[in-house]
């Protein structure tokens, strides 16, 4: 059996009580105390997260802008030096290589974070489509990542640092912060509907910063989140995850994430023409919000049927640990996409009413 990757937080998840599981190749923690309790504390405190395992690829050259506009779906002309964009890279059939942010350091330096199982492909797929001066970095090895989310995250947080972190907006970030006494990238960026931010250090100051965090924010109640909280906090907030929402045939467009598609900009892009004809046709399947009448969880993978027509699949769904309900991501023929729809979903060889809701089923009200 192949060795599994580590983070090099590893030795320490037991201290906290973490349980790790196989995570696309990675030994992760699952969660600490409780999916529950951690869901719960990055909603109303702050949970502070190992996302070590995600890709960092550093693109630099003369031609590095012209090359990751016609790499990707969204405008990298848009964003501004200490800006951050959320994008895609798609095949030539509009199928989802991959989501990513695009970090800009500065002119002609920029910064690519990439799903962890797909740092591979997604590097080859880089590689394959660079044209001009340009370089490519894979730096994954040469970083770490937390994620400290939640309404308390940037008091606690302030606390370790010098930077005035209320200068930092949503999408922005700073290069060469100060935190804890290391050297990190700081981002107002997360994957949890909460505010709260991305933390880039060098491997080493991992361990100094995640016990000086957990440390500093005890007393509020902050924790140790693992990926079980991430994925139901994700999920509420109704943010992809790839390899469920999207994949090499799921668009971005059928996924509703249409907002990072931009047709109009000038350059083409991969995927550009297959997406403008999707988009013209109307696209044929639809990402929804449904919650079960009946009693059952939705599953991923379970499909969903209107009458005797099975009429797509969930994609993401669980019992919501903060609305109470079971709720679930569909992906479904886009004539049965309408609010308020009535069909089923077969859970355990049982077909089980649900009806087709409003999403993002969480929004933050500040």
């Amino acid at each position: 059996m192949a060795q599994l990757n580590r983070t090099p937080l590893f030795e320490t998840y037991s201290k906290y009580g973490g349980k790790t599981i196989d995570f696309g190749g990675w030994e992760l923690p699952v969660q600490f105390s409780s999916i529950k309790e951690e869901h719960e504390a990055v909603r109303t405190k702050a949970g502070l997260f190992d996302v070590s395992h995600m890709g960092e690829i550093f693109v630099t050259g003369a031609d590095s802008l012209d090359y990751l506009q016609h790499l990707v779906t969204n405008d990298v002309s848009k964003i501004q030096d200490g800006q951050a964009q959320y994008t895609a890279m798609c095949y030539e059939d509009g199928g989802t290589v991959d989501d990513l942010l695009v970090y800009k350091i500065a002119d002609q330096h920029y910064l690519l974070v990439v799903n962890a199982s797909n740092i591979e492909k997604d590097f080859k797929w880089m590689e394959a489509s660079k044209t001009g001066d340009v370089s490519l970095d894979n730096a994954s090895e040469r970083y770490g990542l937390l994620a400290f989310q939640g309404p308390l995250s940037e008091k606690v947080l302030q606390r370790l640092t010098d930077e005035d972190l209320s200068t930092i907006k949503p999408f922005r970030f700073k290069n060469d912060v100060k935190v804890a006494g290391q050297n990190v990238i700081l981002s107002r960026t997360g994957y949890t509907g909460e505010n709260g931010f991305e933390i880039y250090a060098a491997p080493e100051s991992l361990i100094t910063l995640w016990e000086k965090i957990l440390s500093e924010g005890e007393a509020e109640g902050v924790l140790p989140v693992g990926l079980g909280a991430r994925d139901t906090l994700r999920f509420e907030a109704c943010l992809a995850l790839y390899g469920q929402e999207l994949s090499k045939d799921i668009t971005p467009l059928e996924a509703g994430i249409n907002f990072v598609v931009k047709l109009k900009k000038e350059q083409d892009f991969l995927g550009k023409k297959a997406l403008a004809a999707q988009k013209e046709a109307g696209v044929p399947r639809k990402l929804v919000g449904i919650e079960m009448i009946d009693k059952g969880i939705p599953r991923h993978g379970y499909p969903v049927y209107m009458g005797d027509q099975k009429i797509g699949e969930v994609t993401t769904g669980t019992q919501s640990p903060t609305l109470k309900k079971n709720i679930g991501l569909a992906l479904v023929s886009s004539e049965y996409a309408e609010l308020g729809i009535e069909l089923e979903v077969e859970i355990r060889n049982k077909r089980l009413k649900a009806k087709t809701v409003e999403t993002p089923f969480y929004k933050r009200s500040n």
